[in-house]
């Protein structure tokens, strides 16, 4: 254990002098308009910059170089055997997985011979977590190339599939009435979910070798990354789940949420507390795809690491450290309505984008008694001064720092916008502009209403953690249930409610 202590602490001492400042610094300045797609974005760089971008190199040789991080504080394992009263929509294997045991076990417990014979009622003993097996502490990709973040604006998405002139050169998907190349695909989900197109593209390929192989060499199947749920056909909707994945295994692991994994034969793995979050939502993607023996070998050097190389070298060349700041503020931010008027606040914090992200949002609906997707003329306003760098299918987001790029600093995400009087990119606001009508627009709703979520340098910042919302200082707070919460301001609370209620009124 010493051993692996000085070896850890030689380690980052190696690594103090040579990783790069965070975005935030003088030194980063990108210097092209957000109008510009990211294919085409060029970087400056001041000549007393700290760092440059990755240098031109042999891929794969270069040895993997871990982040400076600390071991993490893994959560207290259960010592007692539960119980849980099986709900509507449970399934056995989503049970298993929320109490990390092993669906082995659980079955076992309960004598089920059938997995899917759940009854609604039906109570469940939940075994104690036994685990003989603890993870590899290889770390995989720093933080940095699991996020949307600074790093991922370096990537030319296209010329990266034209370089390789593989399957993936002419694949194209219908995806809500749109045509969309493989190029539109990546580029989506990579803003939806906010995860790195470069890890998306190294998944991809590490899977299915749509990138670099030719069409006669494929098996184009409709699940080509491996999540055979009858749901996500295609390759837009295997990425979505993929992101999504990754997102959970993430912020997870940030909250000390995730002391193990499930592989999908049922073995339950511990985590190695050696490693950063990034790695730890590539292993745990990787649980949900393959049995134990393919699962050690996707996490080890010859695995997904190896292919990560051969495509884009040493994924640490491409680390930022620290990505969010420890002492992280808030800036000043409104409530997203008109001064004046009394909107609902009906939901508290639950997931920025679809389920796996931290709890970033917080919901409004605008005032009227009608329920439903009705036509609202209320308006949503900016919260804050900043650009608007990116409209369309019911979300716009707002660049604070005024850079262009979504990927850096502070992020607004206004989600289920009317495409009727929506604002258009590249228009600079004041806080109490408007940026159009509430709706049910874009992702999944049953009523109007405005999804607020922040990220900072591609990271979604929780509602209810150490950098709650502070808007016209109500401060979001959470109970750890998703969507219940308060906004408190001096001695006045309000509850989120999803309905006409005194309870969830809030007045700008």
């Amino acid at each position: 254990m010493r051993k692996r202590l000085a070896k850890l602490v030689s380690l980052v001492i190696f690594l103090s002098g040579c990783v790069r400042a965070a975005p935030s610094a003088s030194e980063w300045r990108p210097i092209d308009p957000v109008q510009q797609p990211i294919s085409t974005t060029i970087f400056q760089f001041t000549a007393t910059a700290s760092f440059k971008l990755p240098p031109t190199r042999i891929p794969g040789s270069l040895e993997v170089t871990p982040t400076p991080d600390s071991p993490h504080a893994l959560p207290t394992q259960r010592s007692n055997s539960e119980t849980y009263v099986v709900q509507y929509g449970d399934t056995l294997g989503q049970i298993a997985e929320k109490y990390s045991v092993s669906l082995e076990s659980l079955m076992q417990a309960n004598s089920i011979s059938n997995p899917n014979a759940l009854e609604i009622g039906q109570v469940l003993t939940i075994p104690v977590i036994i685990s003989q097996m603890v993870g590899s502490s290889l770390k995989l990709i720093p933080d940095s190339e699991l996020v949307y973040g600074p790093m991922s604006i370096t990537l030319d998405i296209d010329q990266t599939i034209k370089k390789y002139n593989g399957f993936l050169a002419g694949y194209f998907q219908q995806v809500d009435d749109l045509t969309l190349d493989a190029v539109r695909i990546i580029e989506r989900v990579s803003q939806d979910y906010s995860v790195n197109p470069r890890l998306l593209i190294a998944v991809l390929e590490y899977r299915t070798g749509w990138l670099t192989k030719p069409q006669s060499e494929i098996d184009a199947g409709e699940y080509p990354i491996g999540f055979e749920d009858g749901i996500h056909a295609g390759l837009y909707r295997q990425l979505a789940i993929t992101a999504n994945t990754l997102n959970r295994g993430f912020y997870l692991w940030n909250i000390n949420g995730l002391p193990s994994i499930t592989t999908n034969d049922g073995n339950l793995v511990t985590l190695d507390p050696s490693i950063n979050a990034g790695t730890a939502a590539v292993q745990y993607l990787f649980s949900k795809l393959d049995d134990i023996g393919l699962w050690k070998r996707d996490i080890s050097s010859d695995g997904f690491l190896a292919q990560y190389k051969a495509l884009f070298g040493n994924p640490f060349d491409y680390s930022i450290e620290p990505l969010v700041p420890t002492d992280l503020v808030q800036p000043a931010m409104d409530l997203p309505f008109q001064s004046g008027e009394n909107w609902e606040f009906t939901g508290g914090p639950h997931g920025g984008w679809d389920t796996g992200s931290a709890w970033a949002a917080l919901d409004f609906a605008p005032p009227g008694e009608a329920m439903g997707c009705i036509t609202s003329d209320a308006w949503v306003t900016a919260v804050a001064d900043g650009l608007i760098v990116r409209a369309g299918n019911g979300a716009v987001i707002e660049d604070l720092d005024g850079d262009g790029f979504e990927q850096t600093g502070w992020v607004i995400l206004y989600m289920h916008i009317a495409s009727q009087d929506r604002i258009k990119p590249g228009i600079t606001v004041h806080a109490g502009d408007k940026i159009g009508h509430p709706s049910c627009e874009g992702g999944v709703s049953n009523g109007t209403h405005i999804h607020l979520a922040r990220r900072f340098n591609g990271v979604w910042i929780s509602a209810d953690s150490q950098v709650p919302f502070n808007l016209d200082g109500w401060i979001s707070s959470g109970t750890g249930v998703m969507y219940d919460g308060f906004l408190t301001r001096d001695d006045r609370q309000v509850e989120a409610f999803a309905g006409n209620n005194p309870i969830n009124l809030i007045q700008r």
